[in-house]
């Protein structure tokens, strides 16, 4: 998506477009200071937070499985459930603990921020428990805050929406195996959560609330690296488990967590329940993972840098229980 076209997009929206908004390139900082100045509830919203550049370079190894015929065959064979189960029951054994020193070195995780025990096993080690202090949760009940520790993208849905994310382009539908709810949040906000391997792999409710049951799509297991995107469509090929939250200040909200390539094992904690904002949801066992949040129109303003960042290519680091946006209702009381 090009910045013209996004701002056009964002010209639609009857908040933004109050703003004037310039569509032209030349005039997009200038367009982002006018938004960042028109949401200014405290001088933390601008918050400075770290961006990634979307990944383009392939990978030795998952080169060779994309591209080659034998390695077509291998990722065949691997993305088998059989050989998905038996790669996790590996890493539940003992014997895989002797692997977390030399993951814990590779990826520089501060083990000062996690609760102290002793890895049973790697999956063990994967799921850890952080100190509560780490992660504080906003509380503020007009704060749209992140389930999780992420790389974070943000997008508008409307009919025809195609993602271009991570060299792939998919439907909101797609995401919730032809699920009519995906109608419902038509001209609303797609946020994608990319979790990496050294990231937080506990994921928390976003508001206070309630949900229905959760509902498992079985699917083929692919790499969430930006390699796989350029032949498969992940959200297509993904094992994934979606659910409708009912919220308390966001309205509908359906969350999709989607597995990877291997084991990418989803563990919801809750069927039919209540739930307090910044309560644990779930967690993924070993695998590079994502969290989509599709929210209907009209009910969140994400942060300026998240959306900024996203126009010129990049994600935006986030962490579990952070601020990403504010009800709409806060954002137009505010500027009243």
């Amino acid at each position: 998506m090009t910045v013209d076209s996004y701002l056009r997009t964002m010209a639609s929206d009857p908040f933004i477009n109050t703003v004037n908004c310039p569509l032209s390139s030349v005039n997009y900082i200038n367009f982002m200071e006018q938004i960042k100045n028109r949401l200014i509830l405290s001088p933390s919203i601008i918050t400075g937070r770290r961006r990634i550049p979307i990944e383009n370079d392939p990978c030795g190894g998952l080169a060779a499985l994309y591209r080659t015929v034998p390695g077509r065959a291998v990722l065949k064979l691997l993305t088998r459930p059989a050989v998905s189960k038996i790669g996790g029951r590996l890493l539940s054994t003992k014997f895989s603990a002797r692997w977390v020193p030399g993951f814990i070195h590779k990826n520089q995780i501060d083990m000062t921020q996690y609760e102290e025990e002793r890895s049973s096993s790697y999956n063990a080690f994967f799921t850890r428990k952080i100190k509560p202090e780490c992660r504080p949760v906003s509380m503020a009940p007009e704060h749209l805050i992140s389930p999780c520790d992420a790389r974070l993208s943000a997008y508008h849905i409307d009919e025809d929406s195609c993602f271009a994310i991570k060299d792939s382009r998919y439907s909101a539908a797609d995401l919730l195996g032809g699920d009519p709810v995906a109608g419902a949040c038509e001209h609303g906000l797609c946020l994608i959560f990319r979790l990496c391997v050294d990231d937080y792999h506990r994921y928390c409710y976003i508001d206070s609330g309630s949900k229905g049951e959760n509902v498992f799509i079985p699917g083929e297991l692919h790499t969430v690296r930006p390699l796989a995107l350029r032949k498969y469509n992940i959200y297509k090929r993904n094992c994934r488990e979606y659910t409708v939250l009912h919220t308390d200040h966001f309205r509908e909200v359906v969350q999709v967590e989607v597995g990877a390539l291997m084991v990418g094992k989803i563990r919801n904690h809750h069927g039919p329940c209540r739930f307090d904002r910044g309560e644990e949801k779930g967690l993924f066992e070993f695998g590079g993972s994502t969290i989509v949040l599709l929210l209907k129109k009209d009910t969140a303003v994400i942060d300026p840098d998240i959306l900024e960042n996203t126009v010129a290519g990049y994600e935006t680091v986030v962490k579990y229980g952070e601020r990403i946006g504010f009800t709409r209702a806060a954002i137009i009381i505010e500027n009243r």
